[in-house]
């Protein structure tokens, strides 16, 4: 059975960007679109859905809002086939169960910061710390940016464990569907004492990490198609900022997560967390397996 591009939907200017990314994606990969709105309300509390469909917002119903990006889809992909759900539970359980028959789940994000970021942007990344496939963040301009028409090379950041990954493979597929670049990158840091028990390095610590960390992209792109153009970079400094600052020249960036537990159940890292609030492109969140 062919899986769906997934989209969580709540008729906000976000989501139904987050459609037309979905969208085009579907028409890359020759695949399904379902449109999900999930919520314990009846009806969408917001004021742009209602504006766009002259009515006052008590009177906007979850099926508005389904049928709404529905008809948005099918105007900008007219070949891809589109479902429509509503599901009277809290999104992130949705989407989550949704994860699990998907190729990808696709969603908005609102706000650019503060307060508004951080209460907004809740969905997204429960939903990215706990899905079974591929969770992509429309972060950066949506209105500029939301399409995923090639714009820039995928960026993947190289992890932890930079043996091949899901993240590495999702990576390279999408870059060669849009047919761009796949630039590999890995921080390192300068170490914090001045020796490393490793011979050949010794007394030259930094040069020491820096072939680590370019050892390490060599590890993940092992499997590469032959024919795609890739770059390699091993760039000094905090993986967050390392990423983000890469992230302004993307159309993609993918990211590795492994789900980790902590005291309020699953949860992202640090660095995956990060990118998710001040990356510049969409973020794809690619499950690894732990």
């Amino acid at each position: 059975m062919d899986l769906p591009i997934v989209v969580g939907v709540d008729g906000s200017g976000p989501s139904l960007r987050a459609v037309d990314w979905a969208a085009d994606e579907a028409a890359l990969r020759g695949a399904q679109l379902r449109l999900v709105y999930a919520s314990l309300w009846d009806r969408y509390e917001g004021a742009l859905l209602a504006q766009e469909l002259d009515r006052p917002k008590e009177e906007v119903m979850a099926q508005d809002v389904v049928g709404t990006a529905r008809l948005r889809a099918e105007r900008r992909r007219p070949g891809v086939p589109v479902g429509t759900d509503v599901v009277g539970e809290e999104p992130e359980e949705a989407l989550v169960r949704e994860s699990r028959g998907a190729l990808a789940v696709v969603l908005g994000c609102r706000g650019r910061g503060g307060v508004t970021e951080a209460l907004l942007g809740s969905v997204s990344l429960t939903v990215a710390g706990r899905a079974h496939c591929p969770v992509i963040v429309l972060r950066g301009s949506h209105d500029n940016r939301a399409g995923a028409a090639p714009r820039g090379p995928v960026v993947l950041g190289v992890g932890e464990k930079p043996t091949v990954s899901a993240a590495a493979r999702f990576a390279a597929e999408e870059a060669v569907l849009r047919r761009v670049p796949l630039e590999a990158v890995r921080a390192w840091r300068h170490p914090a004492h001045a020796t490393t028990a490793h011979s050949l390095f010794a007394g030259e610590p930094a040069r020491f990490e820096e072939q680590r960390a370019a050892e390490a992209v060599e590890e993940a792109l092992a499997d590469v198609p032959a024919g795609l153009e890739v770059t390699r970079r091993a760039v000094e400094g905090h993986a967050r900022d390392v990423l983000v600052a890469a992230s302004h020249e993307a159309g993609l960036l993918v990211v590795g997560a492994r789900h980790r537990h902590g005291p309020f159940g699953l949860h992202l890292g640090r660095v995956v967390h990060g990118v998710l609030h001040h990356a510049a492109c969409p973020v794809a969140v690619v499950p690894e397996a732990s």
